[in-house]
């Protein structure tokens, strides 16, 4: 038994309350190393006799990544706290785990032994809001839309997709070209949409803000923006703008301040300035995003700074009625900004979701006390190495999103916000070499898989594009150009995931390991009741598939093609056609 392996700690990801009754636990070992594990756990003031009464409840494995294995267990602890330990045996051996270290039987002599977890708070609960569970997002890149409004073009704007995006040219995308096409949206099954931001700005990206307060005049006015706002909710449709708090743009007012005026300016302390005057060559004197003078960091630590930014974030919430904010380069700022953050949001609008970009680990932001998610990035890697780049097998991938589903507690993995691409990113079709069936895949994932899924505009009608700015093209409207068939496929997942909880958030998912056919990803979702299992070839070849299903005479029906069979054997097989798919329900 390779002790040193064995890893626990009574907090975050492996000890956290799943509501205000259920407490999940747990442990992670060696891969392939242990045998068992037991809960050993109890009341701390239950004792008779001068001896700790406990009781012993098996662990599951959860899991396998490429080095460990995962444990998991439920409790509901009668009187909301526990202390607990774990016994573990291998061929040869039996120990218990304490806070205290490994003792070769259980103390039941002192409670001081073991972890604790003190009292199953309701304010300590994790809650994201429900209604992201169940939402399928679509990202939209203002500029590139639709230009629904040619009067508010800006200067120089170019005929639509007459070019190349560059970094630097306008097509007149507008909030009146997002509201004429609401139907297309609606007919997709979208509804969540995820603005990149809208504020004025310099860029046709407008991360770098100038006013925080304003709509930028390209897209319209705050009218419209109210109007854009009372479309998507008759249709059913959340709205997530986002905010860039870590840094401004260089044409912020309070920043020209500073260049004008330097150490006379009163905003001088709004930003991290190391000398003055301020100078942007070789390499700015002053802290920013990157390297880019353009993009000055602001300084959330100064009483100003915070109360200007947490306005900003109430105000938008309180006066347009939004539901969710997205939060640009997020863990550059300090938590504490966050924290205040979110109480002052959720105490305007309770259910708004608070997205936090982060491309890491994020357990730190994730407490309940900040973000409610971040965007899962290392759920996009895994993806995009298996069916796009091809450089990692199916059982690499289970491992790689084993480690990654074990990163966060299952009410964290309820509201990932999962995505295949971004403004930030190659679109996903030239990932994938322009092979549309390959898409197809990564889509029957994307939206049968726990969390929450999100589109980028335009993927649905089968657009390419490399990294920024090819990523950034203009939405095709024209349907003699769009990829009708991916279009279906699409708004047809969406309309299962819809109609089948099982291939959202509900029920437990579990990976079927690559030995049955190291070429398919295989993955179920249950419940008490009924089974739904995901099946993808990520060979080029046609394969059989043998489902294995826990009992005779079963009705198992194909959800893509509503065929229905009875399997008088426990083994049904199939047959997947090369970088082909199934969905059965059982």
């Amino acid at each position: 038994m390779l002790k040193e392996a064995i890893y626990h700690r009574p907090k975050d990801n492996y000890a956290y309350a799943c509501t205000d009754k259920e407490l999940h636990i747990r442990i992670r070992t060696k891969k392939n190393d242990i045998e068992g594990v037991t809960l050993i756990h109890g009341d701390p003031y239950d004792w008779v006799d001068k001896q700790w009464i406990t009781t012993t409840t098996p662990m599951v494995k959860s899991g396998s990544d490429q080095l460990y294995d995962y444990w998991f267990v439920e409790i509901t602890p009668p009187f909301k706290r526990l202390r607990y330990g774990f016994i573990l045996h291998d061929e040869s051996e039996t120990v218990c785990l304490t806070e205290k270290g490994f003792f070769p039987e259980a103390p039941t002599d002192d409670t001081a032994y073991y972890f604790c977890f003190p009292f199953l708070n309701k304010a300590d609960v994790f809650h994201a809001p429900d209604w992201v569970k169940n939402t399928v997002w679509y990202q939209i890149f203002p500029e590139r839309f639709a230009n629904g409004n040619t009067a508010t073009n800006p200067e120089g704007t170019l005929p639509w997709a007459s070019e190349e995006p560059s970094p630097t040219n306008f097509f007149g995308g507008d909030i009146e070209g997002v509201i004429q096409n609401i139907s297309h949206l609606k007919e997709l099954g979208i509804s969540g949409i995820y603005f990149t931001p809208i504020f004025k700005a310099y860029s046709n990206h407008k991360y770098d803000t100038i006013d925080y307060m304003e709509i930028d005049p390209q897209f319209g006015t705050k009218e419209t923006f109210k109007q854009l706002i009372e479309v998507c909710h008759e249709n059913g449709i959340k709205v997530m703008l986002d905010a860039v708090f870590n840094h401004s743009g260089f044409y912020f007012e309070q920043f020209q301040d500073v260049l004008m005026h330097g150490e006379n300016s009163r905003y001088k302390n709004w930003f991290h300035v190391h000398e003055f005057p301020l100078i942007t060559e070789p390499r700015p004197n002053y802290d920013t995003f990157a390297f880019t003078p353009f993009m000055p960091k602001l300084n959330t630590e100064n009483a100003e700074v915070k109360e200007y930014l947490l306005e900003v974030g109430r105000y938008w919430v309180r006066e347009f009625n939004i539901d969710g904010w997205r939060l640009d380069v997020a863990n550059e700022v300090d938590h504490a900004f966050w924290r205040d953050f979110r109480k002052e949001v959720k105490a305007i609008k309770q259910d708004l979701y608070i997205l936090g970009e982060i491309w890491h680990d994020s357990m730190p932001w994730l407490r309940g006390d900040q973000f409610d998610a971040v965007m899962n990035y290392p759920f996009t890697t895994n993806i995009l190495n298996l069916f796009a780049k091809q450089t990692i097998s199916v059982q690499e991938f289970i491992e790689n999103m084993t480690n990654v589903i074990h990163m966060y507690p299952k009410n964290v993995n309820e509201v990932a916000f999962n995505l295949v691409d971004s403004h930030d990113t190659p679109r996903i079709l030239s990932e994938c070499g322009d092979d549309v069936q390959r898409v197809k895949q990564v889509f029957s994932l994307l939206l049968t898989f726990i969390g929450t899924p999100c589109i980028y505009y335009g993927d649905e009608v089968g657009m390419n594009g490399g990294a920024d700015p090819g990523c950034r093209k203009c939405m095709v409207w024209d349907q003699e150009k769009q990829n009708l068939d991916l279009l279906q496929h699409i708004q047809k997942l969406i309309r299962l995931r819809m109609g089948h909880p099982l291939l959202a958030n509900e029920g437990e998912l579990s990976f079927i390991a690559a030995e049955n056919n190291e070429k398919c990803l295989a993955y179920t979702k249950t419940n008490e009741t009924n089974t739904i299992i995901v099946i993808l070839n990520a060979g080029t070849d046609a394969t059989d598939y043998t489902l294995h299903v826990d009992a005779t005479d079963v009705k198992i029906k194909n959800l893509w093609t509503d065929e229905v069979v009875s399997s008088t054997s426990p083994e049904f097989t199939i047959t997947l056609e090369g970088n082909g798919f199934a969905i059965y329900e059982y």
